[in-house]
Formats: structure tokens, sequence, C-alpha cells
């Protein structure tokens, strides 16, 4: 059974965190050194739950990723170049300390310094796709970039633990290509199980079974065969509902991997001043993400917030000082220090992302110009052509929406959604769509508006979205009409102050439908028809 103790911390830091407006997982590592300092240390199954939570999150990465992405120049070239850039920079940085008299340096030469550098240039894919999945920004230019170069750094792992073990992957390794084939079957199978207990557990079943248990089988790390599973399913519609069935879950388990860094061990005050030196010199590394990228011709705000969600340490640094230590090229210290960055970068981290959008803002105009001719083609201006109607989210309200107007009303329509998995597919069935993020502040900047829409209509999933874009809309004083769709009556008020000229409440509407379809087939005359 877990420690009550545990529970509690991590209840109380996640309120402290929330109250002070920074993510909840600030509290909870919080909650880990203040379990250390009162004399807790980690159990068999917080290490469990921590680590099955992780390889969870591995899994959802990879049902929602497209592996194009992953060939992306941008991407592999900017995660290689960065990784070589960010290590040479640690270590330079790390010898000037030790030339300056650091203690815990004394006895370190290049080898070692390299090695601390090679662990530093890490971000945490937990964090990244943490955040990035609180402002619901995973599927963005600027999230896919992250979380790309996140796989890579991934991949660069799995490499470096295979070569430091000194022991390779079994020859038995090669018939994980089988899985390629075995895909297919997989899909009908998650297809077939529909929603609710059994898809989550089928879930469960890949990313632990076949994912995890099935690669370490064969000397490959496990959280790799997660996120691969994840992949092989990505391109089935039903992946989508699979990773929101599991999102609670992973959430649940990850406050364990939170709880854990702060568990690892306890410093003193030299290895709190050291790990304090570690995260001032994080604007290095948040400058070779900036260089890097701009360098891939991207715009700014892509580069940008790319290079703000990966400012911070990763776990994988705690990984790296664990061979090191047990090979006897670190002493201990250097892994409570490298537990206290992490968790100290997680923290300034998120007051970082807090400001994302407005340290863009201040940035952009001293930043040197790209021409649009060089912009990849989902960056460049927007023009909806002789579009008569616009919809802004292609999900299932969006798409219903989008063939109403078009086959009830005779109108031109557009549809414009984030992720280009949907635009690609939706393209191919006939749908006038483009890709576009209604909720990047440069999609209403490279947004040309013909003066022939009449009206917009805002379906997108999330309500924040939502209202970002009717802002947008209002101060470019959009002479149309805007409609908006709710989930919740509690966000109808604030959409109508915003001015939308009609609301709808999906439950609502859905219900006073089927209400009226099963009068109609009963032969009910309503009661307003009565008095007329």
């Amino acid at each position: 059974m877990i420690e009550p103790a545990f529970l509690l911390a991590a209840f109380v830091g996640g309120i402290a965190a929330v109250g002070l407006r920074l993510p909840p997982m600030v509290g909870f590592l919080a909650g880990g050194f203040v379990l250390n300092a009162l004399g807790y240390d980690k159990t068999p199954l917080l290490e469990l739950l921590a680590h099955i939570g992780v390889t969870l999150l591995l899994f959802t990465i990879g049902l929602k990723l497209d592996v194009r992405t992953l060939l992306r120049r941008d991407v592999w070239g900017g995660a290689s170049l960065h990784m070589l850039v960010s290590t040479l920079l640690m270590m330079v940085v790390l010898s000037m300390f030790k030339w300056l008299g650091l203690g815990l340096l004394d006895a370190t030469g290049w080898p070692t310094l390299g090695l601390l550098g090679f662990a530093l240039s890490f971000s945490s894919t937990v964090f990244v796709v943490k955040v990035l999945e609180k402002r619901s920004e995973t599927q963005t230019a600027y999230g896919r970039l992250a979380i790309g170069v996140l796989i890579m750094q991934d991949i660069f792992a799995v490499i470096f633990i295979t070569a430091s073990t000194g022991t390779p992957p079994s020859p038995w390794a090669l018939g994980l290509l089988l899985l390629m084939p075995l895909a297919p079957a997989l899909r009908v199978l998650l297809d077939w199980l529909g929603h609710g207990e059994m898809q989550m557990l089928f879930g469960m079943l890949l990313a632990l079974v076949l994912g995890y248990a099935l690669f370490e089988s064969v000397g490959v790390k496990g959280d790799l065969g997660a996120l691969v599973i994840g992949l092989l399913l990505a391109p089935h519609p039903a992946a989508q509902s699979l990773a929101r069935s599991m999102f609670s879950l992973k959430e649940l388990l990850l406050v364990g991997f939170f709880l854990s860094i702060g568990l690892t061990a306890m410093p003193n005050t030299e290895m709190l001043g050291v790990a304090l030196l570690l995260v001032l010199i994080l604007p290095l590394k948040s400058l070779a993400y900036q260089l890097v990228f701009m360098r891939f011709k991207m715009r700014h705000r892509t580069s940008l917030l790319a290079t703000l969600s990966l400012t911070n340490y990763s776990e994988f640094g705690l990984i790296v000082g664990a061979i090191a230590v047990s090979s006897g090229w670190l002493p201990e210290a250097w892994l409570v220090v490298i537990s206290l960055a992490v968790a100290i970068s997680f923290a300034a981290s998120s007051i970082l992302n807090g400001y994302s959008e407005r340290l863009y803002r201040w940035l952009e105009p001293r930043l040197p110009p790209v021409p649009v001719s060089e912009l990849a083609p989902s960056d460049r201006p927007i023009e909806v052509g002789d579009a008569e109607a616009v919809v802004l989210g292609m999900g299932r309200i969006g798409r219903s929406v989008y063939r109403r107007l078009q086959k009830e009303y005779g109108l031109r329509v557009l549809g414009i959604d984030s992720n280009p998995h949907s635009v690609e597919t939706l393209s191919k069935r006939g749908f006038n769509v483009l890709e576009g993020d209604a909720v990047d502040s440069d999609f209403w900047d490279k947004l040309l508006m013909s003066q022939g829409v009449r009206m917009v209509v805002l379906a997108m999933p999330h309500h924040a979205g939502n209202l970002f874009a009717l802002k947008q809309l209002r101060s470019r004083q959009f002479p149309g009409k805007i409609t908006a769709v709710v989930e919740y009556p509690e966000e109808i008020e604030p959409i109508r102050e915003l001015g939308a000229n009609a609301v709808f409440h999906v439950y609502d509407e859905a219900g006073r439908a089927l209400a009226d379809s099963a009068a109609e087939e009963a032969g009910i005359v309503s009661r307003a028809n009565q008095l007329g």
C-alpha cells in the first residue's frame, strides 16, 4: 500500500502550486523534497507507479504523433545539431567552474565533463508534454516541433544507455520489425472494442506488455517500445479516443514520478549551490535551441515558443548520473545535484512558459525577418479564397456544420484545423480544408479574410481556443456573423459578452433535437403550435 504521507504531500503541494498560479507538478516536486527532509524514502510501489506513468505518457505521445514529423529536417537535424552545440557549451561552462575551484569538479577530466554536458543537453519529455497538454497545444506548429525534438532525444538516450552498459540488444530484437505488419490487425481490434473499459484495458496491454515488456525482453529500452506501439496505432481514427480515455490515469500516475524526483536524495548547501548554478546557465541552452531553429527558416513564433517549452533539464540526467556513479566516473553527490537542477528547472520553466506569449511579442520585432518565400508552406499566409463561411475546428461538430452549410444552404465553406493528419484525411474526402491554428496569434496575422466571408463558426474542442478566436475576430472588426459552440453551461455567458451573435450548448441542442424528433414520430404537436 502507498504511504498516506505521499498522498498528503502531493495534495498539499499541488494546492500550494495552484494558489501561486504554477502548474501542480511544481507542487508535487516540492512535496517530494519535503518528504525527503522528513526522512521518507522512495518505496518500490511508488517507483512502479512512477514508471508506469512515464510509460503511458510515451504511449499516448505515440498515439498523437505523425511519424513523418520525425523525418522533417528541422526535427531530426535540429535535435542532432542542438545536442552537439549544447553539450559543447555545457562542457566549456563546467570547465570554467572547475577552474574557479568548484569542489565537486576537482577530480573530473574532459570525458566526465563531456558526460555531464551530454546529460544536461536533454529536455524533459514528461514536463514539456504536460505543459503542452495543459494548454491544448500539442498539435500546434511549435508543439509538434518540440515533441519531435524530444522523441529524437529519447532515441539518442536509448543509444547511449545501450553503449554505456556494454550490452547490445539481443539478436531477437530484429524480430520487433514484425510489429509493422501486425499493426493493421491491432487497429482492427481497437476499432472492434469500441469505447469504455475494454478500450482502456487494451491500451494498457499494448503499452505495458506489447510495448514495454516485449522490448525490454530483447534488450531495447521499454519506454521506447511503448512509444513505438503508439506510433503504429496513430493513423487509426480511434487512436485519439484511446489517448483521451487514458488521460486521467496517466496524469494520476505521473504524480508518483514527480514525487520520486524529490525523494531521490537530500542535498547539502554546496549541492544546492551547484544546482542553482546549473539552472542559471539554462539561458545558454535556450540560446542554442533558438539559433538552431532559426537555421531552418521557420516563423519566429514557432521557434521561440518551442525554445521556451524546451528550456529545462531532463530526468534523463538522473539516468546518466546513475550510470556514471556506478561506473566510478562521478562522485555520488552529482546524482543529488542533477536531481535538484532538474526539479528547480521545472519550476523556473513553468513560470517562464506562463509568460511565453508576452515574451514572444517583445522579442519578435528584435529578430531578423524571415522572407515569406522561404517559410514552410504551413507557415505562409492563409487565403480563404471565395469562401462564404469559415469553420474553425474540424472535429465531429465542425464537420457536421461544414456539411450542413454546404448542402442545405449552398454556401462555399472553408474548414480550418490545426491537426495536419486530420487536414490531409479530410482533403482526400473532398472537404475544402486548410491547416491553421486558431489559438496561434500569428495565425490571425497571416489569415487573409476576404470580403465575401459572411460567417465564422467556432467549433474548436476547447473553450479557451474559441474565446481567443472570438477576441481576434472582434479586434479585427470582422463584419460578418460569429457563432460559437460550447460544452458547458458556464461557458455561454463569457462567449456572449465578447459579442458572439449566437451560442449553442452542445447537449442542450442535442436534447432539444432528440425531443423534437421523438415527439414528431409520436404525432405529438408542440404547445407553441397548439396555441398558434
